[in-house]
């Protein structure tokens, strides 16, 4: 609780446990919008556990705040200052790190309080149309369809796609399920194969941890690479490592849940393949140097996201009963744990 202790009640980053203190990270004043958006699901679950509201009302009053700040068309800015309660003036606005879970909370909030919140569906539904309005655009040659960003400074539109974003169909179907627009499933389905061409499109057939994509109108920098296999995107060198991350078998589960489309199930097959062929070592999985190769570098290390998340999303994927997880009982927070959704 001590990170909430900011004059604001925006949290703070960095906790010191054993002196029960907070303050902002050494290189920064601010926190990250993501990271302050991304307890209220716990902290509501926490508060019924243990019978002390403090923790839903420390938490959700957050939510309250950023509810009542500017914003544009419903995207944030992905820095908060904990000690003013602002965001960062033209910082990046991004479905990727730092910036995701944000919108993510929006819905699963509404859902886990039974539907009874109002503003956190208006909040997400307009920032779903502001998603659709200034961050979806669609490749060259072939149209595919992929969220970009607002750079810092400037907000010009970046054709960069983090694996991270690949939350975002998974998110969007979920919403659907529970009697959002048409419209969020189609975008849903796009965006989801889209995502799926990052990782077709290298022999690895796993994906990058950043993808740049070919426009119409925005010129390729002069140092790109040619364009890949599914020739609309390419990865540059340093953005070509694979974490193993989770997002897009995580949206993989929540479309085959909904949709019962068992080439959700094949998608996610083929990437198992890859995890086994290229990141198992005798004692578990290893983050990869760049899938662009036939024979990639191991890097000798494995994120824990990699056995909570992917893993466990694979495994519900594959799992002979489809609804393991029934999703309207349970939410599922941002690291892939359920909590039961109360309809009060």
């Amino acid at each position: 609780m001590a990170a909430f202790s900011s004059p604001s009640g925006i949290p703070y980053s960095d906790v010191n446990l054993g002196e029960r203190t907070a303050h902002a990270p050494e290189w920064s004043h601010y926190s990250t919008t993501a990271e302050v958006t991304t307890v209220q699901l716990e902290f509501r679950e926490l508060a019924r556990a243990s019978n002390n509201p403090g923790f839903e009302d420390a938490a959700a009053a957050v939510s309250e705040k950023i509810h009542h700040l500017p914003k544009k068309h419903g995207l944030v800015p992905i820095f908060i200052n904990p000690n003013t309660g602002h965001f960062l003036p033209h910082a990046t606005i991004t479905l990727g790190a730092r910036g995701d879970s944000y919108y993510e909370y929006l819905l699963k909030q509404w859902l886990q309080t039974g539907k009874t919140v109002n503003y956190l569906l208006d909040d997400y539904m307009t920032a779903i149309e502001g998603v659709r309005n200034f961050l979806a655009k669609r490749s060259s040659p072939n149209k595919h369809l992929f969220i970009g960003e607002l750079s810092a400074g400037s907000e010009a539109f970046n054709p960069k796609m983090d694996h991270l974003t690949c939350f975002l169909p998974g998110t969007l179907a979920l919403g659907h399920a529970n009697g959002l627009p048409d419209w969020h499933m189609t975008m849903a389905e796009e965006l989801l194969y889209t995502c799926y061409l990052t990782y077709a499109a290298h022999p690895t057939f796993l994906a990058p941890e950043i993808t740049h994509f070919y426009m119409d109108n925005i010129a390729a920098p002069k140092n790109a690479p040619q364009a890949s296999v599914a020739e609309d995107m390419y990865t540059k060198a340093a953005d070509s490592h694979s974490l193993l991350r989770p997002e897009f078998v995580e949206s993989l589960w929540y479309m085959y849940q909904i949709t019962g489309n068992t080439t959700y199930q094949d998608w996610g097959w083929q990437i198992y393949q890859g995890f086994e062929k290229y990141a198992k070592v005798p004692n578990g999985y290893t983050s990869l140097a760049n899938v662009k190769v036939e024979k990639p570098v191991q890097r000798d290390m494995m994120e824990s996201f990699f056995l909570s998340e992917t893993l466990k999303y694979l495994y519900l994927l594959f799992s002979d009963d489809r609804f393991t997880i029934d999703l309207n009982k349970y939410v599922i927070n941002s690291e892939a744990h359920p909590l039961p959704i109360h309809k009060n």
